[in-house]
Protein backbone atom coordinates (compact mmCIF):
# COMPACT_ATOMS: atom_id res chain seq x y z
CA UNK A 1 0.00 0.00 0.00
CA UNK A 2 1.05 3.26 -0.93
CA UNK A 3 -0.23 6.74 0.83
CA UNK A 4 -2.75 8.65 -1.68
CA UNK A 5 -2.70 11.97 -1.05
CA UNK A 6 -1.55 13.88 2.79
CA UNK A 7 -3.16 16.73 3.74
CA UNK A 8 -2.62 18.92 6.40
CA UNK A 9 -5.26 21.09 7.99
CA UNK A 10 -5.06 24.15 9.91
CA UNK A 11 -5.79 24.79 13.39
CA UNK A 12 -8.93 26.89 12.92
CA UNK A 13 -10.58 24.38 10.37
CA UNK A 14 -9.73 21.49 12.24
CA UNK A 15 -11.01 23.03 15.66
CA UNK A 16 -14.64 23.69 13.00
CA UNK A 17 -14.24 20.05 11.62
CA UNK A 18 -13.94 18.97 15.64
CA UNK A 19 -17.31 20.86 17.29
CA UNK A 20 -19.17 20.23 14.51
CA UNK A 21 -18.45 16.54 14.61
CA UNK A 22 -19.03 16.83 18.37
CA UNK A 23 -22.57 18.92 17.80
CA UNK A 24 -23.96 16.11 15.47
CA UNK A 25 -22.88 13.69 17.27
CA UNK A 26 -24.61 15.18 20.26
CA UNK A 27 -27.76 15.92 18.31
CA UNK A 28 -27.87 12.18 16.92
CA UNK A 29 -27.88 10.94 20.41
CA UNK A 30 -30.37 12.83 21.55
CA UNK A 31 -32.96 11.53 18.12
CA UNK A 32 -31.82 8.02 19.33
CA UNK A 33 -32.83 7.93 22.93
CA UNK A 34 -36.24 10.06 22.15
CA UNK A 35 -36.95 7.38 19.76
CA UNK A 36 -35.61 4.65 22.66
CA UNK A 37 -38.54 6.42 24.59
CA UNK A 38 -41.71 6.58 22.73
CA UNK A 39 -40.68 3.04 20.96
CA UNK A 40 -39.22 0.80 24.01
CA UNK A 41 -40.82 3.22 26.85
CA UNK A 42 -39.68 1.91 30.05
CA UNK A 43 -37.08 -0.01 28.76
CA UNK A 44 -36.25 2.89 26.98
CA UNK A 45 -35.87 4.60 29.70
CA UNK A 46 -33.83 2.29 31.21
CA UNK A 47 -32.00 2.43 27.81
CA UNK A 48 -31.16 6.31 28.46
CA UNK A 49 -29.67 5.63 32.10
CA UNK A 50 -27.31 3.00 30.39
CA UNK A 51 -26.54 4.49 27.81
CA UNK A 52 -25.53 7.69 30.03
CA UNK A 53 -23.55 5.69 32.20
CA UNK A 54 -21.59 3.99 29.36
CA UNK A 55 -20.46 7.37 27.88
CA UNK A 56 -19.50 8.45 31.84
CA UNK A 57 -17.42 5.43 31.94
CA UNK A 58 -16.15 5.76 28.54
CA UNK A 59 -14.85 9.22 28.70
CA UNK A 60 -13.52 8.49 31.99
CA UNK A 61 -11.45 5.81 30.57
CA UNK A 62 -10.70 8.17 27.87
CA UNK A 63 -8.91 11.30 30.51
CA UNK A 64 -7.54 8.29 32.46
CA UNK A 65 -5.71 7.20 29.34
CA UNK A 66 -5.55 10.07 27.89
CA UNK A 67 -6.84 9.55 24.60
CA UNK A 68 -6.48 12.33 22.22
CA UNK A 69 -10.51 13.30 20.47
CA UNK A 70 -9.51 13.58 16.77
CA UNK A 71 -12.13 12.53 14.44
CA UNK A 72 -11.67 8.93 14.01
CA UNK A 73 -11.18 8.78 17.66
CA UNK A 74 -14.56 10.06 17.76
CA UNK A 75 -15.69 8.12 15.12
CA UNK A 76 -14.51 4.91 16.86
CA UNK A 77 -16.93 6.74 20.11
CA UNK A 78 -20.03 6.86 18.32
CA UNK A 79 -19.86 3.44 16.78
CA UNK A 80 -19.35 1.93 20.04
CA UNK A 81 -21.94 3.92 21.10
CA UNK A 82 -24.30 1.89 18.77
CA UNK A 83 -22.68 -1.33 19.69
CA UNK A 84 -24.08 -0.56 23.17
CA UNK A 85 -27.66 0.90 21.50
CA UNK A 86 -27.64 -2.27 19.82
CA UNK A 87 -26.88 -4.82 23.35
CA UNK A 88 -30.09 -2.43 24.43
CA UNK A 89 -32.11 -3.02 21.82
CA UNK A 90 -31.34 -7.00 21.20
CA UNK A 91 -32.50 -7.46 24.65
CA UNK A 92 -35.72 -5.37 24.57
CA UNK A 93 -36.81 -7.00 22.13
CA UNK A 94 -36.21 -10.59 23.04
CA UNK A 95 -38.34 -9.48 26.16
CA UNK A 96 -41.33 -7.97 24.25
CA UNK A 97 -41.19 -11.79 22.55
CA UNK A 98 -41.27 -13.67 26.02
CA UNK A 99 -43.98 -10.94 26.74
CA UNK A 100 -46.31 -12.05 23.99
CA UNK A 101 -45.79 -15.44 24.73
CA UNK A 102 -47.35 -14.65 27.89
CA UNK A 103 -44.57 -14.69 30.35
CA UNK A 104 -44.37 -13.03 33.36
CA UNK A 105 -42.42 -9.72 33.94
CA UNK A 106 -39.51 -11.83 35.44
CA UNK A 107 -39.65 -14.58 33.81
CA UNK A 108 -39.68 -11.98 30.21
CA UNK A 109 -36.51 -10.14 32.04
CA UNK A 110 -34.23 -13.31 32.56
CA UNK A 111 -35.76 -15.44 29.42
CA UNK A 112 -35.02 -12.06 27.23
CA UNK A 113 -31.87 -12.16 28.51
CA UNK A 114 -30.57 -15.45 28.11
CA UNK A 115 -31.71 -15.63 24.38
CA UNK A 116 -30.39 -11.89 23.76
CA UNK A 117 -26.77 -12.42 25.03
CA UNK A 118 -25.36 -14.71 22.57
CA UNK A 119 -25.66 -12.14 20.00
CA UNK A 120 -24.53 -9.64 22.28
CA UNK A 121 -21.85 -11.43 23.16
CA UNK A 122 -20.04 -12.98 19.59
CA UNK A 123 -20.55 -9.06 17.85
CA UNK A 124 -18.67 -7.38 20.71
CA UNK A 125 -15.89 -10.22 20.10
CA UNK A 126 -16.03 -9.46 16.46
CA UNK A 127 -15.87 -6.31 16.79
CA UNK A 128 -13.19 -6.48 19.56
CA UNK A 129 -11.11 -8.38 17.00
CA UNK A 130 -11.19 -6.37 13.94
CA UNK A 131 -10.04 -3.68 16.55
CA UNK A 132 -7.11 -5.46 17.39
CA UNK A 133 -6.21 -6.08 13.98
CA UNK A 134 -6.49 -2.09 12.96
CA UNK A 135 -4.72 -1.36 16.00
CA UNK A 136 -2.01 -3.77 15.36
CA UNK A 137 -1.54 -2.81 11.71
CA UNK A 138 -2.56 0.41 12.13
CA UNK A 139 0.99 1.86 11.96
CA UNK A 140 2.20 -0.80 10.10
CA UNK A 141 0.89 1.12 6.52
CA UNK A 142 1.32 4.59 7.51
CA UNK A 143 -2.27 5.47 8.49
CA UNK A 144 -1.23 5.65 12.22
CA UNK A 145 -4.29 7.83 12.05
CA UNK A 146 -6.38 4.57 12.27
CA UNK A 147 -5.13 3.32 15.90
CA UNK A 148 -7.12 6.08 17.79
CA UNK A 149 -9.95 4.73 15.34
CA UNK A 150 -9.20 0.97 16.58
CA UNK A 151 -8.44 2.34 20.61
CA UNK A 152 -11.62 4.16 20.90
CA UNK A 153 -13.57 1.46 19.07
CA UNK A 154 -12.03 -1.58 21.11
CA UNK A 155 -12.98 0.58 24.40
CA UNK A 156 -16.31 1.63 23.91
CA UNK A 157 -17.27 -2.04 23.06
CA UNK A 158 -15.49 -2.84 26.41
CA UNK A 159 -17.31 -0.33 28.28
CA UNK A 160 -20.46 -1.62 26.00
CA UNK A 161 -20.03 -5.42 27.36
CA UNK A 162 -19.63 -4.01 30.75
CA UNK A 163 -22.97 -2.03 30.78
CA UNK A 164 -25.05 -4.59 28.92
CA UNK A 165 -23.80 -7.07 31.48
CA UNK A 166 -23.99 -5.08 34.93
CA UNK A 167 -26.09 -2.09 34.00
CA UNK A 168 -28.96 -2.97 31.64
CA UNK A 169 -29.57 -5.84 33.05
CA UNK A 170 -29.28 -4.87 36.20
CA UNK A 171 -31.83 -1.87 36.38
CA UNK A 172 -34.02 -3.58 33.85
CA UNK A 173 -34.76 -5.80 36.54
CA UNK A 174 -35.30 -3.64 39.43
CA UNK A 175 -37.51 -1.33 36.92
CA UNK A 176 -40.48 -4.72 37.08
CA UNK A 177 -40.54 -4.95 40.15
CA UNK A 178 -43.55 -2.28 40.76
CA UNK A 179 -45.21 -4.06 37.53
CA UNK A 180 -44.64 -7.32 38.39
CA UNK A 181 -48.43 -8.01 39.74
CA UNK A 182 -50.30 -6.01 37.31
CA UNK A 183 -48.02 -7.18 34.53
CA UNK A 184 -49.24 -4.20 32.34
CA UNK A 185 -47.01 -4.53 29.05
CA UNK A 186 -47.99 -1.59 27.67
CA UNK A 187 -45.12 0.15 29.65
CA UNK A 188 -42.75 -2.23 27.84
CA UNK A 189 -44.10 -1.07 24.15
CA UNK A 190 -46.41 -3.97 23.45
Amino acid sequence: LEIAESRIIGPTLGQDSLEKSLLAGAIGFMIVLLFMLIYYRLPGFVALISLSIFALVTFAIYISIPVTLTLPSIAGFILSTGSALDANILQFERLKEELRKGRTLNQAVELGWNRAWSSIRDSNLATLITSAILFWFGSTFGASIVKGFALTLALGVGVSLFTALFVTHTILGLAVKPFEKSNRSTWFGI
